[in-house]
């Protein structure tokens, strides 16, 4: 581990989004078990190179997305087919009868609707909406400007919003 003020905290930026990145790459691969290899896997490879972090050139959350990404992206490869979103939003409360039937079909038109979007749609709301990243993270993890990563984001949100809504 660096001794310098950049130096990275590996086991605090783990704890800190072991669950976002399981879901980002649960969304990518449509597999949970894949999944939970791929996130084991995309954390051991920011251990072994977490001296090549550089605070200058990002977050260390988008640093590690980029790398989650890389590693989902190597077992796409592998399988040679195409992501789908899979995860599914939690809830954060018991909701009433009424309540959980109108959820639930809300998250069956959204999940309908993200099925619809292209894997590169799919991608940018789950880097957004999974793994928390702003904009210029989105475009750290996607090597693209910030203003693209935001112009696809919106319109990927707008075609999601569309679909929803005629659902």
């Amino acid at each position: 581990m660096r001794t310098s003020s950049t130096a990275l905290d590996f086991e605090a930026l783990y704890r800190a989004a072991r669950d976002d990145v399981y879901a980002y790459v649960a969304t990518l691969l449509r597999d949970r078990a894949a999944a939970e290899d791929v996130t084991a896997a995309a954390f051991e490879r920011a251990y072994r190179k977490q001296r090549s972090y550089k605070e200058a050139r990002g977050s260390a959350r988008a640093w590690l997305f980029g790398i989650a990404r890389n590693a989902a992206l190597d077992e796409l490869r592998r399988r040679k087919r195409v992501a789908a979103l899979t995860a599914e939003p939690a809830a954060l409360d018991a909701p009433t009868a009424d309540d959980a039937a109108e959820a639930a079909l809300r998250r069956a038109a959204v999940r309908a609707a993200l099925a619809g979007l292209g894997p590169r749609e799919r991608e940018l709301v789950a880097l957004k909406f999974h793994a928390g990243l702003d904009n210029s993270e989105i475009a750290a993890v996607l090597g693209v400007s910030t203003s693209n990563a935001g112009t696809q984001l919106h319109r990927a949100m707008t075609k999601l919003r569309e679909a929803v809504e005629h659902a």
